[in-house]
């Protein structure tokens, strides 16, 4: 791999779109290793909190796959056009546009919550909280710790058994993920993050479909203010855009 160092500007953009194109336009192939990262981060003349927060990005969206202790590789080669399409997608997208996505996961997720709690086996219950406690345990990795979210509501909808729902979920994936970058401060508040999750499993372990949907509709709305605060901060900041 050849890659050209980039400038001081929206470093994590800039290196997620290179490794992108690099691995778009090269001959690797599915489970091909990418470079060390001492290599990837001489050859970017980045750091390495920078390279890292890309690779988190690009593994989130299911482009690279990280396997501690061995390194980074190419995700299937079959899905890349795909994944290449939504990164261009998600990188462009304002957070008016997110409240959309957001607005569109409340009204299935806020469906699949009251079917779980009809549908969920104890297991399924038991995973939620287990993967709830995981992502909010203090000191979690920023990155992990979303994706973390990610499968928790990933697995509500799983368990309703409506694999329709499921699919749709998993569709947007990548706006969802991009929704959570722009919601989520560093560092992150892991107690309200709990209580926020909690609510939902407490409410499908009592086997209430008004509380579950309830509680999802009250998660929703805390990303629904996030996201338009954010955009007006962005609106009242003097500086130019970069």
């Amino acid at each position: 791999m050849k890659l050209k160092q980039i400038g001081k500007q929206s470093l994590v953009d800039a290196v997620v779109l290179q490794l992108r194109d690099t691995i778009e336009q090269s001959s690797l192939s599915s489970g091909d290793r990418l470079p060390s990262e001492p290599a990837l981060v001489e050859q970017l003349g980045v750091s390495r909190t920078v390279l890292r927060e890309a690779i988190n990005r690009l593994q989130s969206i299911g482009l690279v796959a990280v396997k501690r202790g061995f390194g980074t590789y190419v995700a299937d080669r079959a899905d890349l056009v795909n994944c290449v399409k939504l990164i261009r997608t998600t990188m462009a997208i304002s957070s008016n546009d997110l409240v959309q996505f957001v607005e569109f996961r409340e009204a299935i997720e806020s469906k699949a919550a009251r079917q779980a709690a009809k549908m969920a086996t104890e297991q399924d219950i038991d995973q939620l909280e287990s993967l709830c406690r995981r992502m909010t345990e203090e000191g979690q990795d920023y990155h992990e710790a979303l994706h973390l979210d990610l499968v928790f509501h990933l697995k509500i909808a799983e368990s309703t058994g409506n694999k329709l729902m499921l699919h749709v979920l998993e569709v947007i994936q990548e706006f969802i993920i991009e929704g959570m970058l722009r919601t989520t401060p560093k560092p992150l508040p892991y107690l309200d993050s709990r209580r926020y999750h909690m609510a939902i499993v407490d409410a499908l372990r009592r086997r209430d479909p008004d509380a579950a949907e309830k509680a999802v509709r009250a998660h929703m709305d805390l990303l629904l203010r996030r996201l338009e605060e954010a955009e007006n901060a962005k609106a009242d900041d003097p500086r130019p855009s970069a």
